[in-house]
């Protein structure tokens, strides 16, 4: 295994507390080390979680929202509201569901590519166009296999036509490819969302190959920006140099998992560090991140990395975590239903199994709270009524579970 290559059940990233940066930890709060684990433990075993027909939970359980189980689903990837307040929701085996807000799920929607299911890959992630109340266009990103034992990450626009049983995709086109597609089955991100602009931009792991990061020859391991059409704006800031290092927005990236505008149209993504150092990044144009050259978490074989103080050369992440919470899906709040945290981050916590709260102050953030949840998050987004909603990272059958967040009434 090489140095980079972690479990993939955790996304490559270690759940064991390390002692590289101890006055780091020292700074988090109980909730934030050993004492997480052992109330995590409780929340597994105690199944702190309603169905569908209630919203009552344990009253020790102070959480400031009620969690209400909707739907079960194997290995959910992503989701996306439709217009009509329906989800789109991606399982990463290829399926591509309809469910409604009450959890009936439709059939597989027809038309959706192959994908290469294995390790971290499959079918990624499910974003509609910003037009799509007029054009039904919708993009998915996913694996696809190459020639011989080699794969990456593709993204591809569709008109999506709904009906009764579910839906078909139609009018496919390819927009973008990782380059080149390597072996493994790890770092793909693959993560999409639209600018206030229209633009769009792409999350392309390092495919845990470490040096595509600061390869300006290949597309792994940087946030991509693209036109609607997938062409390449002139003004991105490496468009004068051509093939794909025009579409690179920022470099020096491992394997983002989360990427959301604010209200103030700034860019923020999430990615996992090596054993530890997640990171949540301000993508900056033109900017080097750092990776693999430079990370406040360690390699899997014990051999340091250089913290990001140790050198002004790279633009250091405004959050870390040291322990790893294996950051996945971000969402920066709007709704008014919890009107307390308007404008704050929420990110999946995949080896945390929590819901981790995140402040902004100017270019500044800092995790404020988190909420434990007894399973790995895999997605979170914001409902068309400002509820929260949240997807499981489930392994087998129906154990991944979509679940709505309301405020607790007391």
């Amino acid at each position: 295994m090489q140095p980079s290559q972690g479990a993939t059940i955790a996304e490559c990233n270690s759940t064991n507390v390390q002692t590289r940066t101890p006055e780091r930890n020292l700074k988090m709060p109980l909730t934030k080390t050993l004492g997480t684990y052992a109330v995590l433990a409780f929340f597994s075993v105690s199944g702190l979680y309603t169905s569908i027909s209630t919203a009552a939970e344990a009253p020790e359980n102070d959480r400031p929202f009620a969690v209400t189980v909707i739907a079960n689903l194997d290995e959910p990837w992503a989701m996306t509201f439709l217009p009509d307040g329906r989800l789109l929701i991606s399982e990463k085996k290829g399926a591509l569901l309809v469910v409604s807000r009450n959890g009936e799920k439709s059939a597989p929607v027809a038309g959706v590519p192959e994908v290469d299911y294995g390790g971290q890959g499959g079918l990624g992630d499910v974003v509609l166009h910003p037009d799509y109340a007029s054009n039904n266009v919708v993009y998915l990103s996913f694996v696809e296999a190459g020639e011989g034992d080699v794969r990456g990450a593709a993204v591809m626009r569709a008109r999506l036509t709904l009906n009764a049983s579910g839906g078909a995709l139609s009018d496919r086109k390819m927009v973008w490819r990782q380059e080149p597609k390597v072996t493994g089955r790890g770092h793909y991100a693959h993560r999409i969302a639209f600018s206030p602009e229209g633009k769009m931009f792409i999350t392309s792991g390092d495919r845990q190959k470490f040096t595509p990061a600061q390869d300006m020859e290949q597309n792994l391991g940087k946030v991509i920006r693209l036109n609607e059409d997938g062409s390449v704006p002139p003004d991105n800031p490496f468009a004068d140099r051509g093939g794909v290092a025009a579409q690179i927005w920022s470099l020096g990236h491992r394997n983002p998992l989360g990427i959301s505008f604010d209200r103030e149209g700034r860019l923020w993504a999430h990615e996992m560090g090596p054993r530890h150092g997640d990171e949540l990044n301000l993508i900056r144009r033109a900017e080097n991140y750092g990776w693999p050259s430079i990370s406040n978490g360690n390699h899997y074989d014990g051999r340091q990395i250089p913290d990001h103080d140790t050198t002004a050369a790279f633009r250091p992440p405004k959050e870390f975590w040291v322990p790893a919470i294996s950051p996945a899906g971000l969402l920066i709040y709007s709704g008014d239903v919890f009107p307390q945290w308007q404008g704050d981050a929420f990110l999946g916590g995949m080896s945390a199994r929590a819901l981790v709260r995140v402040e902004f102050n100017g270019d500044t953030a800092s995790e404020a709270e988190r909420f434990d949840m007894g399973q790995r998050i895999r997605e979170v987004e914001q409902g068309p009524d400002g509820a929260i909603w949240l997807l499981e990272d489930g392994r087998e059958e129906d154990a991944g579970r979509l679940l709505k967040l309301t405020p607790r009434v007391p």
